[in-house]
């Protein structure tokens, strides 16, 4: 580590000046807090970003593999989007008022995902709030039921964890409004009994779940579990949403059009909008005729969904080039061929070095995990975790050029990645490994 260390700021002197430098007005020094997640003693500062590569200051290039975290899946600054974006900048970004690209960009949706009423937000945080709030008021319940390990934004009920069978605050939460046993019933990934009994005295108001787990590491549903969370939660009358916002990587429709899911909402966020701040939220015709009386009345604009800049001419604006022109049948094509090549690549290197590893691959999204077997739960994601390996792990692979991202190994494949591309990470892994076991040795 301390000599990965010293290479990393040999070589990222003016990231390490720009770092400094932010200290003094940003707080821990980024805009963001995440961005303190990267290995190294201080976040590389980016210049460029463009399809399947990123230049920082010092002049450093890499390719992306993270792709700010699903936000930029389908590429950097794609020339379809950004020329569309800049026509639109020239007529207005937001007034209040629908424009003709919402009106397209809803009916995409409904014909994708089999939802026919959509609204559109800012971010999946806003989308699965607001998504939530409408349950609620659609059942009469107030609870809210998640699995353990999941991740919906900075949705207050969502940031918990599930400890000897008690519900309690997330360990990196700040500042949990209240204690979230009064709001939030948790249950294990692929615990159908566990569900049933959280489900059965009839006082969640909806599931929110994504259809594959993604935020402790790739975790697939058990064979039959969707089948049976859809009638679990149809049998008490609770509302079922699913969280597409990582698992569209598995084609045009995400998960639920590739496994002919039928939730009650569904919400969607990052990649949609190519970078550009953009989420939506869709639900069934039952949904909708039992919310609809209260969003025409009076005091809408109080109700706590939405926001001024929901829905901005900008934002759909890139919804649509998104959706129209990369997030296609065709674009898949080429990337799953390129992510199942990345697999693959991986496979071979665990084998090669015979280590206690694993590759799970989700559409288009690839990730390895420090254990024999794939996990079924969080907890057991949890457990097979190893921080300083993975630290030092992705900051070997970023001083060679790779950027996978930070909270685990996850790698994304998006239209613009190609084939030597895939292999380059192959062989860097395989120069990482290699380096590893002749200290071991």
């Amino acid at each position: 580590m301390d000599k990965e260390i010293a290479r990393f700021i040999s070589e990222h002197a003016a990231s390490g000046q720009l770092f400094e430098r932010a200290k003094s007005s940003l707080l821990a020094g980024v805009p963001m807090n995440w961005m303190v997640r990267w290995a190294g003693p201080y976040p590389v500062f980016a210049r460029k970003a463009k399809g399947s590569v990123i230049w920082d200051v010092d002049g450093n290039e890499y390719l992306d593999l993270c792709l700010g975290d699903t936000g930029a899946m389908f590429g950097h600054s794609p020339d379809a989007v950004v020329n569309r974006l800049r026509d639109r900048l020239g007529k207005g970004i937001t007034t209040m008022l629908p424009t003709e690209d919402s009106v397209w960009v809803s009916e995409e949706l409904a014909r994708r995902f089999g939802l026919p009423y959509w609204q559109i937000a800012l971010t999946a945080t806003d989308a699965n709030r607001f998504s939530i709030r409408l349950a609620r008021e659609v059942t009469g319940r107030s609870r809210v039921l998640v699995v353990h390990g999941c991740y919906h934004g900075t949705v207050d009920e969502t940031l918990v964890d599930l400890k000897a069978a008690e519900v309690v605050p997330r360990g990196g939460n700040i500042g949990p409004p209240v204690d979230p046993r009064l709001t939030t019933r948790v249950v294990e990934f692929n615990d159908l009994p566990a569900l049933e009994n959280a489900l059965e005295d009839r006082e969640v108001a909806c599931v929110l779940c994504e259809p594959a787990m993604t935020n402790r590491g790739i975790i697939l549903p058990d064979h039959g579990y969707h089948d049976s969370l859809r009638e679990m939660t149809q049998k008490t009358g609770t509302i079922l949403i699913m969280d597409e916002t990582h698992t569209i990587c598995c084609g045009p429709g995400g998960y639920t059009r590739a496994h002919g899911l039928t939730p009650d909402m569904l919400t969607i966020g990052k990649p949609i909008g190519s970078g550009i701040p953009a989420a939506a939220f869709g639900m069934s015709q039952q949904v909708a005729d039992a919310v609809m009386g209260r969003i025409l009345a009076d005091g809408t604009d109080e109700s706590g969904l939405g926001g001024t800049l929901s829905g901005n001419a900008l934002a759909v604006s890139a919804m649509r080039a998104t959706l129209e022109t990369m997030i296609t049948e065709n674009a898949f094509e080429r990337m799953l061929v390129n992510a199942k090549r990345l697999e693959e690549g991986v496979a071979e290197t665990i084998a090669e070095f015979d280590l206690p590893w694993h590759v799970t691959r989700l559409g288009v999204r690839v990730e390895y995990h420090f254990r024999q077997e794939p996990p079924r739960n969080g907890t057991e994601a949890e457990e097979a975790k190893d921080s300083e390996l993975e630290r030092l792990l992705h900051l070997m692979m970023l001083n060679r050029g790779i950027l996978i991202t930070p909270f685990h190994n996850m790698a994304l494949i998006s239209p613009f990645t190609t084939e030597d591309e895939v292999d380059l990470h192959t062989e860097t892994l395989r120069e990482c490994l290699q380096i590893l076991r002749s200290r071991i040795d």
